[in-house]
C-alpha cells in the first residue's frame, strides 16, 4: 500500500507504519496505521470494481442491464456507502469505526481501529450465550425503527426486494449445479426454481421492513468489554446493508456458514431476541417470525451454496468449499419448515443428497 503514501500525508498519517492485513472474499482491501500511540485503519475500494448503481425504485430491467450488483442491491465501489452505515449505527450508540479522513475519489478511507478481537477469535463454550446475547440486543434495538428510506449524506438505502432475493438463489444453479452434476442448469429449472421462491417468499410478505446489516456473524463482530450497553459489539462489513426482513441478521448470526453455532446456542440466541424485542418496546409474534426466519435462513443458505461455489470455480479459493457442508446441513434443516415443503421436494428431486457433496476431484 506503499502508493497511498500522498493520501495519508495530507490527512495526518504520512509518518504511520502500514501493516496490510490478510484479505477475504471481497475487493476491499485493509491495512493498520500505525503512528506512535496512535491507530487506525486504512480502507482501500478499488474503484475499478463494478460500481453501477440503479435508482431506488427502478425495475428489474433496468437492474439487469447495469449488472448483478444491482439487480442484488449489492455496495457500489462508492466508499461514500460505507461511511454512510458507519454514521448511522454510530448514531445510535453502536461501535461503528468512526470516519477519520476519507478521499472517496481514491477509494481511501481512514476508520477507527476497533482492535483484533473478533467474535471468532474470542468466543467459547463459558461466554458463547452473553455474547451473542450482547449481539441480538443491537438487532432488537435497531428493529425498533422502520428502516430509513436514506442514510446519512442522502445516501440511499436499498430494499431487499423480490428480484434481489431471486437473484441471490439463481447463484446456486448458476455455479453449484455444474460443479455438483457436472452441467449447467436448464432454463426450465430456472424457472421452476424461481417460481418456487417466489412462492415461498410470498407467504412472509407484509412483514416490517427495517435495516439489515446483511453479514451479520462472528466475523465481522468484535467484542469490546470495556465499553458500555450496546457499545460492546463493535460492527464492521456493514457496506451492503439494506433494507428488509428483521429475520434475516439474526439468521445469518445463528446459521454462521464460517462456524458451528450449537442448536442449544442458536436457540437461546433466537429467544434472547424475542425477550428484547419486547423489552424495547417493539414485540414480535413468535410464530410468524419463526416463519420468516425459515424462509430467509433457505434463502441466505442457498445463496451461499452458490457464492461459495463461485469463489472456488472462478476464483480458485478452494477453502470455501470446506464450509460447503455445514451450510447445506442448514439448508436441509431450513428445508424442513412447511412453507418450504415444495422448495424441499424440488431439490430432493433435482439435488438430491447425493450430489450435495462436493466432488472428491474439487476438492483434492
Amino acid at each position: 500500500m506503499s502508493d497511498h503514501r500522498a493520501f495519508l500525508n495530507n490527512v495526518g498519517w504520512g509518518e504511520a507504519e502500514i501493516v496490510p492485513l490478510a484479505g477475504d472474499a471481497s475487493t476491499r482491501r485493509y491495512a493498520r496505521l500505525s503512528h506512535g500511540a496512535r491507530q487506525a485503519m486504512l480502507m482501500d475500494q478499488p474503484q475499478g470494481a463494478e460500481s453501477a448503481v440503479a435508482a431506488p425504485d427502478a425495475g428489474e430491467t433496468t437492474r439487469r442491464a447495469l449488472g448483478y450488483n444491482a439487480v442484488a442491491r449489492l455496495a457500489s465501489a462508492d466508499c461514500r456507502r460505507f461511511a454512510a452505515v458507519s454514521n448511522y449505527l454510530s448514531a445510535r450508540g453502536l461501535s461503528s469505526p468512526k470516519i477519520l479522513a476519507a478521499d472517496y475519489a481514491q477509494g481511501l478511507v481512514v476508520i477507527e481501529d476497533l482492535g483484533d478481537d473478533l467474535f471468532t477469535e474470542v468466543v467459547n463454550g463459558a461466554n458463547g450465550e452473553a455474547l451473542y446475547n450482547a449481539a441480538v440486543e443491537i438487532l432488537a434495538k435497531l428493529h425498533t425503527e422502520v428502516a430509513p428510506k436514506f442514510l446519512p449524506g442522502d445516501i440511499p438505502l436499498f430494499v431487499y426486494d423480490e428480484i434481489a432475493l431471486i437473484a441471490e438463489t439463481d447463484l446456486m444453479l448458476e455455479w453449484f449445479f455444474p460443479l455438483a452434476l457436472g452441467r449447467p442448469a436448464s432454463e426450465a429449472e430456472y424457472k421452476e426454481h424461481r417460481a418456487l421462491w417466489k412462492a415461498a417468499l410470498d407467504a412472509i410478505r407484509g412483514g416490517d421492513i427495517v435495516f439489515v446489516h446483511r453479514d451479520y456473524h462472528a466475523q465481522n463482530l468484535l467484542w469490546l468489554p470495556e465499553r458500555e450497553s450496546l457499545g460492546r459489539v463493535g460492527l464492521i462489513d456493514f457496506q451492503d446493508a439494506v433494507a428488509g426482513s428483521r429475520a434475516y441478521d439474526l439468521i445469518s448470526l445463528v446459521e454462521d456458514a464460517r462456524r458451528d453455532v450449537p442448536a442449544t446456542l442458536a436457540e437461546s440466541a433466537t429467544r434472547h431476541y424475542l425477550a428484547s424485542a419486547k423489552a424495547f418496546g417493539a414485540p414480535v409474534d413468535e410464530n410468524r417470525f419463526r416463519a420468516e426466519m425459515a424462509v430467509m435462513a433457505a434463502q441466505r443458505n442457498t445463496k451461499i451454496v452458490g457464492i461459495f461455489a463461485r469463489l472456488f470455480l472462478r476464483d480458485g479459493k478452494r477453502r470455501y468449499l470446506d464450509y460447503l457442508p455445514r451450510v447445506w446441513g442448514y439448508l436441509e434443516q431450513d428445508l424442513s419448515h412447511p412453507l418450504l415443503a415444495d422448495l424441499r421436494h424440488w431439490y430432493d428431486r433435482v439435488l438430491p443428497k447425493a450430489k450435495r457433496a462436493v466432488p472428491e476431484q474439487a476438492s483434492a
